[in-house]
């Protein structure tokens, strides 16, 4: 028993003892570090709430770069833009008025000619004849007249004799004349100045009143300009039909020639039943003979002046929901929305309208980035060329 036990005794000695662990000593933080945490924590919160509010701010808007004109005044035509055909002012088909053949020809198909000038020749000899004793037989006459009057004197006929000698003595000079005209006739001479066209015979041809024209001139300076007026144009047109400034102008699409004005020379007293409009006809200059008949010409029928009309590039026009308005630039360069009454378009690009002043300022280009308000860079607008009166291809209301 005592052997057992020692012997455990032993065998717990050698065992290895468990190793007593140390309480270590934890440090405590010091207060000055809790307040400056505090502080930062608080600083970077001031600072982000600081850069919140700046982004709800309104970025301030960037200045608008835009070109202006000025609103300008000036007398400009109230007008109707048609569409119409040129035709001859005269038109004349040459006709042979006795029988005969012709023997000359003293023309140029399609050449100008005057008044006068001689186109054909026709055998002139049988009236040559005939004029010589028409002539003879009226010297004859008068010779038997002048016997007779001396036996008046005396009384040695009778009245009946003295009439007849008389009668005979004009009847001879009657044929005299008429053979001279019928001479005459063998030269056809042009009637009017203008244009022959392609000639209908030759020399050689036998010709007379019963056969065709010979050949057709025309006159074409003046010339008559033929358009149509609008059914719904018709209460404007009356109102200044008959006024000084009635006028038509009439140029090519194409812009070759420059518009000619004339004057209105007739207007039908009634409305085609077809197509709802009205016959007129203008009558234009034409010395140089650029306007031919049947050509398809445009017609600006002006109808009025109007005085000291404002005026404004075409472009500053804008159309929106609430209907037509501008964009005016005030004194420090901000811009102020303007509803406005838009006219005619007029020559160099100008548009006539009601609702702003002379002398102000208006945007021409960069409307689109623009509202009431905004800030704007203006620069001086350039316009290009000038429009002509054939560049308006549509008649706008004058109303």
């Amino acid at each position: 028993m005592n052997i057992v036990q020692e012997e455990e005794r032993r065998v717990a000695s050698q065992a290895p003892k468990p190793a007593k662990f140390r309480r270590t000593r934890v440090q405590s933080i010091p207060r000055w570090a809790y307040v400056l945490f505090t502080v930062l924590a608080v600083l970077v919160l001031l600072r982000t709430f600081q850069r919140g509010v700046g982004t709800l701010r309104p970025a301030q808007a960037p200045t608008r770069p835009v070109t202006v004109a000025k609103v300008v005044t000036k007398d400009v035509p109230l007008y109707l833009d048609e569409i119409g055909t040129c035709a001859a002012y005269e038109t004349v088909l040459v006709q042979a008025q006795i029988n005969g053949v012709i023997i000359t020809r003293n023309f140029q198909d399609g050449s100008d000619v005057k008044k006068g000038d001689l186109l054909f020749t026709i055998d002139p000899r049988p009236y040559q004849a005939a004029l010589d004793q028409a002539k003879a037989q009226a010297e004859l006459d008068q010779l038997n007249l002048k016997r007779q009057e001396d036996l008046r004197t005396r009384k040695v006929i009778s009245q009946q004799d003295y009439d007849t000698a008389v009668a005979n003595a004009q009847k001879s000079q009657a044929a005299t004349e008429s053979a001279q005209v019928n001479l005459d006739w063998c030269y056809i001479k042009s009637p009017i100045n203008g244009r022959v066209g392609l000639r209908n015979v030759d020399v050689g041809n036998l010709v007379g009143p019963s056969t065709a024209s010979l050949v057709t001139i025309q006159g074409l300076d003046p010339i008559y300009t033929d358009f149509t007026v609008a059914e719904n144009d018709l209460p404007l047109v009356r109102k200044y039909l008959g006024g000084p400034n009635v006028k038509v102008q009439t140029y090519l699409s194409d812009g070759s020639i420059m518009p000619r004005m004339g004057d209105l020379y007739f207007i039908d007293n009634a409305v085609q039943p077809g197509s709802g409009t009205v016959k007129a006809r203008g009558v234009t200059p034409n010395p140089d003979r650029a306007l031919w008949p049947s050509e398809f010409v445009r017609v600006r029928f002006i109808l009025d002046t109007l005085k000291s009309a404002t005026l404004v590039p075409s472009q500053a026009v804008q159309v929106s929901q609430s209907g037509p308005f501008v964009f005016v630039v005030k004194p420090d360069n901000t811009a102020d929305l303007r509803p406005v009454k838009p006219g005619q378009r007029q020559e160099g690009d100008l548009t006539v309208i009601e609702g702003v002043k002379p002398d102000e300022t208006v945007v021409v280009t960069g409307q689109l980035a623009l509202s009431p308000g905004a800030k704007v860079a203006p620069q001086p607008y350039v316009p290009q060329n000038s429009d002509k009166p054939q560049d308006a291809a549509v008649s706008e209301s004058a109303l």
